[in-house]
């Protein structure tokens, strides 16, 4: 089993599609970079200094899966924003505003994206503050813009030898979107629970108990977990066992699942307990499931079986 796995995992669209970052970071690593950038390329979001100690200002930018938008524009919208604001909320920020581009060939298409949109910011309670249309364009697409800030803040840069990994998921929820496998755990909540879940990760990053995060998106679980340790330049030990998965859905299907509510972090052992009680009093599902190391691969293991899943010295995801 842990060979087809492996096998599945690397030719899983939601990891190859993330290759050509490794062209964005090359092409672009000699563009300005001002004294007050933080976080650049490769990250959830890029960081910017605030002013005089003000919060640090997070931007980040999302395109929606072009199946989704086409086969589904009214979930492309609400997805839209969601994406965004998990990559806020991954890097311990709060978000203050979204833009948007939207392309579209039929009038209808273009209402139901924005009806998405408009059910996702009363959710998340983030404005949208304007963007630009493309009329009689070729084909629907979506992509969004989002800023947000923050006291402290989380990377996927972080992780250090030693730290346990940590996932956490809302498996209160249901199948999502019939044209990308998803879970989608937001849909019949209101905001005040969602964004009391959410906001947990603030706390985190506040409290300093995490050394590294991402939110588990397109790349699934396993794809998200490998581009954090990619990017912190570290390994790690993963036991596929102690990862919690609904009763309805098979594990290789939900490894590769995007996750409306599903972060990854690292920490110190000393400090897990504490982020997992937080998530529980949250009736988030937590746990540890492996330990980071400084080998640059992903060995995971499975019923007994073990196997490699990635190895950094041979191979990249995003070249991070």
């Amino acid at each position: 089993m842990i060979d087809k796995i492996i096998a599945e995992v690397k030719k899983f669209d939601g990891i190859l599609r993330k290759k050509d970052i490794k062209i964005v970071g090359e092409i672009l690593k000699d563009s300005f970079l001002s004294e007050n950038v933080v976080i650049g390329i490769g990250d959830d979001a890029g960081v910017i200094r605030g002013e005089k100690g003000e919060d640090f200002l997070l931007l980040a930018c999302d395109g929606i899966h072009p199946l989704l938008v086409k086969n589904e524009p009214y979930a492309a919208g609400k997805a839209s924003v969601m994406v965004n604001v998990n990559d806020i909320y991954a890097m311990g920020g709060v978000p203050v505003g979204i833009v948007n581009v939207i392309s579209y060939n039929r009038e209808e298409n273009l209402k139901a994206i924005l009806e998405g949109m408009r059910k996702a910011s009363v959710k998340y309670r983030v404005p949208i503050l304007g963007g630009h249309l493309h009329p009689d364009a070729e084909c629907d697409e979506i992509s969004v813009a989002i800023l947000g800030k923050g006291e402290k803040i989380l990377s996927s840069y972080g992780a250090n030898s030693g730290d346990d990994v940590i996932i956490a998921v809302d498996l209160k929820g249901k199948k999502g979107c019939k044209s990308v496998n998803s879970w989608d755990s937001t849909s019949g909540k209101d905001s005040k629970l969602l964004l009391t879940q959410l906001s947990v990760l603030n706390k985190i990053a506040n409290e300093q108990l995490a050394s590294a995060c991402k939110d588990v998106s397109m790349g699934g679980i396993i794809g998200t977990l490998g581009m954090l340790l990619e990017s912190s330049k570290k390994g790690a030990e993963i036991d596929l066992n102690l990862i919690p998965c609904p009763q309805d859905m098979e594990l290789l299907e939900w490894l590769k699942c995007f996750l409306s509510y599903g972060f990854l972090l690292t920490s110190p052992p000393q400090k897990t307990k504490i982020i997992l009680n937080l998530f529980k009093e949250r009736d988030i599902e937590s746990t540890a499931i492996g330990r980071v190391n400084e080998s640059r691969k992903v060995d995971i293991s499975y019923n007994g079986e073990k196997g490699t899943l990635f190895d950094f010295k041979k191979d990249y995801i995003a070249c991070l």
